[in-house]
């Protein structure tokens, strides 16, 4: 396993990859997103405000790039790499986890209101109350009319449709705190921080929990794989793990001393790229080895 670092800022966050390629991470403090080209070249690119707080990206339904902003809005990134933004339907709200949904919808919640959004794609809005005092987190797409959303202080998961509709699956254990969630080709994946397991839901509520081997390592988001499995970055303890599809641990990638990692993306060629909210974006190459050597940081400004 390579392991290479892109020296990018402070307070990297979330990470997508864009359809040419290129590497997208938010810098949350700064009101700045920062892109990674193929060939290491790397551009900050400061938003319209240095109190925007962007979060997390995700490929949206039109195959740009979409993340969420803690002051109100919805950022868009098109292909031409131009930004622009679009407010939720509840002012003053914060937007966190977002994904692309049904229909060719983008979906959003807004942790600090409990409540869930769908975006389309001339820009109407609605929004869906979940349980008062969830906080809902991340979120995802299910297939069919649903998406999957993590309730991190209901310590429960729940489908939300087209139409607003509800069910919620209570987790096994108690103070689980999910955060992360991806789809898999059999339901989804997603990771409890508060308990040190990774978790994953059949698209009819069977829900299997597996800990970790630092049950104090804070899982928080998740990443599936092509082999039905999944990465999931360790914030507490520095590092990002892989299980594969039956739940057992099969890689694990360590950084830094205080690296804070956070988001996760796997690339076409199945390396995985991860945000350290210390500063950097994290290559890890070929999944053969366990415990290589940091590479030090290449074309990177």
């Amino acid at each position: 396993m390579r392991i290479t670092e892109h020296n990018v800022g402070p307070g990297a966050y979330g990470v997508a990859i864009a359809a040419d390629g290129a590497v997208w991470a938010s810098l949350v403090e700064r009101g700045e997103l920062v892109r990674l080209d193929p060939d290491g070249t790397c551009t900050r690119i400061s938003l319209d405000s240095s109190l925007s707080r962007p979060m997390v990206l995700t490929n949206g339904p039109d195959s740009d790039l979409w993340f969420s902003r803690g002051d109100g809005f919805l950022g868009h990134i098109s292909r031409a790499g131009t930004i622009s933004s679009r407010p939720v339907l509840t002012t003053m709200a914060t937007p966190y986890g977002v994904c692309a949904g049904p229909e060719q919808t983008l979906w959003y919640t807004l942790a600090d209101h409990d409540r869930v959004g769908r975006m389309t794609s001339d820009g109407q809005t609605e929004e869906f109350p979940v349980p008062e005092g969830s906080v809902p987190s991340m979120i995802c797409a299910a297939g069919g009319d649903e998406v999957w959303v993590t309730l991190n202080q209901h310590n429960a998961l729940c489908t939300v449709t087209l139409d607003g509709k509800l069910t919620t699956y209570p987790l096994p254990t108690p103070d689980a705190a999910p955060v992360g969630i991806a789809p898999s080709q059999d339901g989804a994946w997603f990771t409890e921080i508060g308990a040190g397991q990774i978790g994953r839901i059949s698209p009819d509520g069977a829900i299997e929990e597996y800990p970790l081997p630092n049950r104090s390592s804070r899982p928080h988001a998740v990443a599936t794989t092509g082999d039905g499995g999944c990465w999931a970055t360790l914030w507490a303890s520095n590092s990002a793990i892989r299980l594969d599809h039956d739940g057992q641990v099969i890689d694990q990638a360590h950084f830094t001393a205080g690296a804070e990692p956070h988001g996760v993306a796997i690339a076409a060629d199945d390396s995985v790229w991860v945000a350290l909210e210390a500063g950097s974006l994290v290559n890890i190459g070929s999944q053969q080895v366990v415990g290589a050597a940091l590479a030090r940081p290449s074309g990177a400004t």
